[in-house]
């Protein structure tokens, strides 16, 4: 199944998709795909920022314990369209921050973020956004946001070129035809980013979920997509299949 144009239908219906999709990447990332130390929440609260998916891993003697087992079942060579790279030292000269842990004492490695219309409703609502996504990059906090809506005012250039700008005030276009993009952010001594940008129609592919510096699981967007998809209530996919 391709990508549909959310635009078609009000927010409201968006934010329903958004929570099964949540819910079935979930299900998905705890079913195999991420190794047995590491689990996968839905609608956890960290730092401030509301992350779809909070990937965990827990702290102490018995994680460090199992760390061999855990890089060698993570792949290291992401293959998106494109790849770009921070310098030696990432620090944007804000105020420095805090990162809520889990009450369980399970330290946060990664998020998962689907951007909504309300992220983009408002130019502080989106650099709210930004900025917490920086900020759990410093905190070396590895990210992949998935945004299927186009550019808006508070986003000429897509989110990606906004975020890379705090990171490496480096420029980014979006290739022509395709304005929605994936993006994965790997944290390490510096930051790298993996974009892929695509259009409503197309097929999305899986996209790197960094856990630690050079070690990622893929996650099957377009088959996590297409289970989701199903539980839209059937006049609303009529309108958003509609030619």
């Amino acid at each position: 199944m391709s990508i549909h144009d959310w635009t078609r239908v009000h927010a409201g219906i968006f934010h329903d998709f958004h929570h099964e999709w949540i819910s079935t990447i979930r299900r998905a990332l705890n079913s195999g795909i991420l190794p047995s130390q590491y689990y996968a929440l839905a609608e956890q609260q960290a730092a401030g920022f509301g992350p779809d998916v909070l990937t965990l891993q827990a702290d102490g003697a018995s994680d460090r314990g199992q760390a061999e087992t855990a890089t060698a079942s993570l792949l290291t060579q992401p293959r998106t369209r494109f790849m770009f790279e921070s310098d030696a030292e990432f620090y944007r000269r804000k105020k420095s921050s805090v990162v809520i842990r889990h009450v369980s004492g399970d330290r946060i490695v990664a998020l998962v973020e689907i951007v909504s219309p309300g992220n983009k409703s408002s130019q502080p609502a989106f650099r709210a956004l930004v900025n917490k996504a920086c900020e759990f990059l410093e905190h070396g906090i590895h990210l992949l946001i998935v945004d299927l809506f186009p550019p808006t005012k508070c986003d000429p250039n897509g989110i990606h070129a906004a975020i890379w700008e705090e990171v490496k005030n480096e420029p980014f276009q979006l290739p022509a035809g395709q304005p929605l993009t994936l993006a994965a952010y790997e944290s390490g001594s510096t930051t790298k980013a993996y974009v892929e940008p695509v259009a409503i129609g197309e097929v999305m592919p899986d996209m790197p979920l960094f856990l630690e510096p050079n070690g990622f699981v893929p996650v099957p967007l377009e088959e996590t997509y297409d289970k989701a998809f199903a539980a839209v209530p059937r006049r609303w996919q009529a309108v958003l299949e509609s030619k």
